[in-house]
């Protein structure tokens, strides 16, 4: 039974990549800017991305390369105790429900996609994009047909394999994604008094910054790297032993900074030139930048790039979570990932029917947090995805042999390489804990 790897490191690096960039980048990142501060939030996400978020990553590569196997497998194997299988089995019930209402949000790229082809070629004239967006997303058919069509998707991409499927569609929607960014950023920095939205994101100002502001960026940066859904663990089980993990890791973490400052450039300078007020969370993709696209020559057809890139960052991001559950189901047996590829669609699609319509019939049923969508997302997000988090850093720094970490790393004794490592030790046993259960806590008493 010969077992999955991927084919090359440029692979790896852009299916991790694509893992890690998705809605925390592109949707997250700049309506949590617009409402802390702009430049300053950029600088504190930055800082803690390299702090905290860069050294979770390479723990959980160290997992996943020194298992070789499945999560659940591979917490077994690398710890000696049976009961360690519930770590590997955390990350398994977090990213089905991640994904049951990350999907829905895909659905509704998809469905803005053609909206926005038939408004381009004039057979539906827009006019009200606020009220458009609420047609779309309260239609049970629209958003139910919306979420299948996306996990489906997905699905196709993940029940080829490995280096045909995982590997082949990054190697392509990963370098389409800058491509499109790139057009998109210098439309937008064409436009007039563009240069004040680049001031807003770029320049810091830290009287708007409060301790609200430095959590949420401290929360994001291991967030918005996928960290604590033990898909980063399963990517690097392909990994061959030759592989330089901490490397890796840098080129995801830049990769990731870079598209999140791109989604920045995209969005802040059009919005400035149209003196539109900052509208939070899917209004700011599904109601502000249609409505700026839609006043710039050939705005309709800048939006439609954006919406693919938006699709392919959000699609790359999918696949990591189906495959987590793929490979834990068949164990090394590739003859058994279609199907099973089609078992997990199915399943992320019938757990996320509520959250698809809970903008709509379902809006009714409040509590807690909100709507189902709401609370699935607040317990995936701050309790689970920390939880999952800290279980990485304690595993690698108290329970993994010293040796094992230090030669996943590729560390040789007296070297440069062994005063970062120290470091990365030092920071995984009493830093990063402390950072995790803060960030835990604080979400919780917010919450409550």
């Amino acid at each position: 039974m010969e077992k999955s790897q991927w084919g090359s490191k440029i692979g790896f690096i852009l299916a991790a990549a694509g893992s890690a960039i998705g809605l925390g980048a592109l949707w997250r990142f700049p309506y949590m800017t617009a409402e802390h501060g702009g430049g300053a939030f950029l600088l504190i996400f930055l800082l803690f991305t390299l702090v905290v978020g860069l050294p979770l990553l390479l723990s959980e590569f160290v997992i996943g390369r020194a298992g070789g196997r499945n999560p659940i497998e591979g917490f077994e194997y690398l710890g000696g105790k049976r009961w360690y299988r519930v770590f590997g089995w955390s990350g398994n019930i977090a990213v089905i429900l991640l994904l049951s209402f990350y999907s829905v949000i895909g659905g509704w790229i998809l469905l803005y996609l053609v909206v926005a082809f038939i408004n381009t070629v004039g057979l539906l004239p827009i006019t009200d994009y606020g009220d458009m967006f609420g047609r779309v997303v309260t239609n049970p058919l629209y958003v139910i047909l919306g979420q299948g069509t996306f996990l489906l998707l997905t699905v196709l991409i993940v029940s080829q394999g490995v280096q045909r499927g995982l590997e082949r569609a990054s190697k392509i929607m990963m370098p389409l994604l800058f491509i499109l960014f790139v057009v998109i950023i210098i439309r937008s920095l064409t436009l007039p008094n563009a240069m004040e939205g680049v001031d807003f994101f770029l320049r810091p100002s830290f009287e708007n910054i409060n301790s609200e502001a430095v959590l949420y960026a401290l929360g994001q940066s291991f967030f918005a790297l996928s960290i604590g859904a033990t898909t980063m663990i399963t990517y690097a089980s392909y990994l061959d032993k030759s592989h330089n993990l901490a490397q890796s890791a840098l080129y995801i973490v830049l990769m990731n900074v870079v598209i999140s400052v791109m989604a920045g450039l995209a969005i802040f300078p059009a919005i400035a030139s149209f003196e539109m007020e900052n509208v939070f969370g899917p209004g700011l993709i599904f109601i502000v930048l249609p409505q700026v696209f839609s006043e710039i020559a050939l705005g309709n057809v800048f939006y439609i790039l954006f919406l693919l890139a938006f699709l392919f960052a959000t699609l790359t991001s999918a696949i990591s979570m189906i495959e987590i559950n793929v490979a834990n189901a068949i164990k090394g047996n590739e003859d058994r990932r279609k199907m099973m590829a089609y078992v997990f669609g199915l399943i992320v699609f019938v757990i996320g029917i509520p959250s698809a319509l809970s903008e709509g019939v379902l809006n009714d049923v409040q509590f807690f947090a909100g709507t189902i969508f709401d609370n699935v997302d607040f317990l995936v997000s701050n309790i689970m995805l920390p939880f999952n988090a800290l279980v990485s850093s304690v595993f690698v720094g108290y329970i993994l042999e010293y040796s094992t970490v230090k030669n996943q790393v590729g560390v040789v004794q007296d070297s440069r390489m062994y005063t970062f490592f120290r470091g990365w030790i030092l920071l995984l046993k009493f830093v990063l804990p402390v950072i995790i259960i803060l960030v835990f806590v604080s979400n919780l008493l917010g919450f409550f």
